[in-house]
């Protein structure tokens, strides 16, 4: 059943795909409103959406969906679907080539599904629970990177909740200072799917909403990784704070979030 569930999820994931690639570079004047501080939609995101869902609730009426720009359904069933239907709109307002659609779903047990997919690059990544991770259908694996002077993270910069701005930056600084380099794509979804396939070595980011993450933290830990919130615990899709990478830097990123960032 789960691997049926992985294909429903790569299946509008690509439908959110393409009409994200259709509009790329091509918004129209007016085509982007502003939700919130440091935080838009375009029509781009909002055609996405409406072809995920409308995907997964005609395949799926019995389920419930919490997407980024709808509303969620009030009632949590048996299996939940977490969409982000552009994650790096700022990228695509700008032209960049990097951002995202993610889809997850879960059951009462966890994450249960998901698939994190790019659409300039073509670029598939998803999983299912115990069956594995993958990249348009050959397997991947978290780094197995042991070196923290070797290692090259990602992350996100807090950049509309600045409650923990200063503890963020103290471990910025510790990481720049301690491995090989540090990423910042702007999209959180991406980050996840490729440190999943070991291009990054680890990711952090604080203030995330759970659209951002269901996905790419099921891919993480189907390639073996580990996921966890700044507490090392299980509540980042709660909490919006998040640790992700191969083992042995993961026990280290996490060990520099605590001191300056666990509550």
């Amino acid at each position: 059943m789960s691997d049926l569930l992985e294909a429903a999820a790569m299946e509008a994931a690509r439908l959110g795909g393409e009409e994200l690639r259709q509009r790329f570079r091509r918004l129209a004047s007016g085509a982007v409103r502003k939700k919130a501080f440091h935080d838009f939609v375009t029509e781009a995101d909002q055609a996405s959406e409406v072809a995920l869902t409308d995907y997964i609730r005609g395949r799926f009426p019995d389920h419930a969906v919490m997407a980024e720009e709808g509303s969620p359904d009030e009632v949590r069933e048996e299996l939940r679907w977490i969409i982000d239907p552009l994650d790096g709109t700022t990228n695509f307002i700008h032209g960049i080539p990097m951002f995202a659609v993610s889809v997850g779903l879960e059951d009462r047990d966890g994450l249960l599904a998901g698939a994190v997919y790019d659409p300039v690059h073509d670029e598939m990544f998803h999983a299912s629970r115990g069956n594995g991770a993958r990249l348009n259908d050959l397997p991947i694996r978290c780094s197995e990177q042991a070196r923290f002077d070797e290692a090259l993270l990602s992350t996100g910069f807090p950049f509309r909740y600045f409650q923990k701005v200063d503890g963020y930056l103290r471990v910025f600084r510790s990481f720049m200072e301690g491995t090989s380099g540090i990423r910042r794509a702007g999209s959180a979804a991406m980050d996840l799917a490729y440190t999943a396939c070991g291009r990054y070595d680890g990711f952090w980011e604080t203030g995330l909403a759970p659209w951002d993450m269901a996905a790419g933290a099921l891919l993480i830990r189907e390639a073996g990784g580990i996921v966890t919130d700044f507490n090392g615990g299980d509540d980042f899709l709660e909490d919006g704070e998040i640790v992700a990478g191969g083992p042995a830097i993961h026990e280290r990123m996490l060990g520099e979030v605590r001191e300056h960032l666990a509550d």
